[in-house]
């Protein structure tokens, strides 16, 4: 029950946040512009509180916290200016009267805002807590996986995917992600441990993780990143783990004669053997010592089967797992810092839109669109996190707010853009019938978009 109730917390506070912000960005420009606004609500339905401002603008704080609105003066008014419906007097404060390019600024100000914030999330972040991270170096690589037949070897540093420079393995991450769905070869720049010598590297990939919903794209590759150590910290009573001898503070060292790395690597060996003996070697009190281990059938909810022994792994620290050599650390200045806020903006901006395009034309599965039950599980989970990890959230959401507001959609800020661009070509307000069509489509197509998305939630909880 506290978990929920953080998420939901989390989430109101989070939406409060992107929708305060980017409704601001309509506001402030449009009182630059001269125009008259009535009221400025931060979420949808009767409003839970309201007052009346100095200025005279009426502010809502409303229940549902899925949205929010600036309305203004005129803005409804779709007919000419000289036909407007807007008495005289008040024309010179009406959003339809004003000039076409003020009535586009004032747009486009909302997802200007939500970029803005990104911006200044990122800045904040590089400026409070640095670049902190693992080197993207190879701890081992797959046998017969697609990064070992193109050459990958253990030991090697990747230093830039598909030309992009990456310095730690959050980097290497986002831009294997960047080529979900895609079909070609992903392009790697590698420096070998023992020369030093760059070399590059290609990895055919075909419809690349397209119908994965929660796709590991290194893993995937057959790229072993780092590894938990494989150290017992506790054994269940009278599971197979128990039953076969195993004890806390043992260390797994292989499996049917195969080496295993760590964690990850001991678990799926369990996990692909159900009910058939393995025989493991463990470090027992820095000596070797052989058992039999049968793991047991386990049926899954969606009806695979795996092989479980009943055995929890001991925590460890990021000196037990990764070498000092290996860890990356940077610091940046006031100043310093807006560079990689600018560009990390930009690049996440892009990707959100790619992702976007590549949903459309089918490359990559429609089930990762996610909805507000997913929003409040991760905005909780990364508040647990540290307010670090939270804000790089908080910024990409904003960043992709303020994308999918910019598309041409009717209903959404871009699709006023579209009208406004038709406008000032030919010289005329787009005719109200059309409008109107454009209108119904883009709820539709919002609503239907909605509703797939909290089919997605719902269906990830089940």
């Amino acid at each position: 029950m506290t978990d929920i109730l953080i998420s939901i917390f989390a989430l109101i506070v989070t939406l409060g946040i992107l929708v305060t912000i980017h409704e601001f960005g309509h506001f402030w420009v449009a009182r630059r512009c001269g125009v008259k606004v009535l009221r400025f609500s931060i979420g949808f339905g009767k409003a839970a509180k309201s007052w009346i401002g100095k200025d005279g603008v009426e502010y809502v704080i409303a229940p549902i916290p899925l949205g929010g609105y600036v309305k203004m003066l005129g803005q409804e008014d779709t007919s000419v200016p000289e036909h407007s419906a807007i008495p005289q007097s008040e024309r010179h404060e009406s959003f339809a009267c004003k000039p076409l390019w003020q009535r586009m600024a004032i747009v486009a100000a909302g997802p200007a805002a939500n970029f803005l914030l990104a911006i200044f999330v990122f800045w904040l972040i590089h400026v409070s807590y640095g670049v902190s991270g693992i080197a993207p170096v190879v701890n081992g690589v797959l046998d017969e996986s697609a990064a070992e037949t193109a050459g990958l070897r253990e030991g090697d540093e990747i230093l830039t995917v598909d030309g992009e420079p990456t310095m730690i393995w959050q980097q290497v991450t986002l831009q294997l992600l960047a080529r979900l769905g895609e079909t070609g070869a992903v392009n790697l720049t590698v420096a070998s441990p023992e020369t030093g010598r760059v070399r590059e590297v290609q990895i055919p990939v075909r419809n690349w993780l397209g119908g994965e919903t929660e796709p590991n794209p290194v893993a995937d590759l057959g790229i072993v990143q780092f590894e938990i150590p494989a150290l017992i910290a506790d054994v269940i009573s009278g599971g197979r783990a128990e039953a076969g001898g195993l004890l806390p503070g043992d260390e797994i060292l292989s499996v049917n004669g195969e080496a295993i790395r760590g964690w990850t690597h001991w678990v799926e060996r369990v996990r692909a053997n159900p009910e058939l003996s393995l025989d493991v070697v463990v470090k027992r009190n820095e000596r070797s010592q052989g058992l039999l281990i049968r793991p047991e059938r386990t049926v899954l909810a969606d009806g695979s089967v795996i092989g479980s022994i009943g055995a929890s792994v001991r925590q460890a620290s990021l000196a037990d797992i990764v070498p000092a050599e290996h860890r990356r650390e940077l610091q940046f200045t006031v100043l310093g810092a807006l560079r990689p806020a600018l560009q990390e903006t930009w690049n996440k901006s892009i990707f959100v839109l790619d992702s976007v395009k590549k949903m459309v034309i089918g490359l990559i599965s429609v089930k990762n669109i996610n909805g507000p039950i997913t929003i409040a599980q991760v905005a909780g989970e990364t508040a647990s996190y540290g307010l670090d990890v939270y804000l790089g959230f908080l910024a990409l959401l904003s960043i992709s707010l303020g994308v999918l507001n910019l598309l041409p959609i009717p209903v959404l800020d871009g699709g006023h853009l579209l009208y406004y661009s038709i406008e000032a070509v030919i010289r005329r307000p787009v005719p109200e019938r059309i409008q109107a069509w454009g209108l119904q489509l883009g709820l539709l197509l919002i609503s239907g978009v909605m509703v797939l998305a909290i089919y997605n939630d719902v269906s990830r909880l089940l």
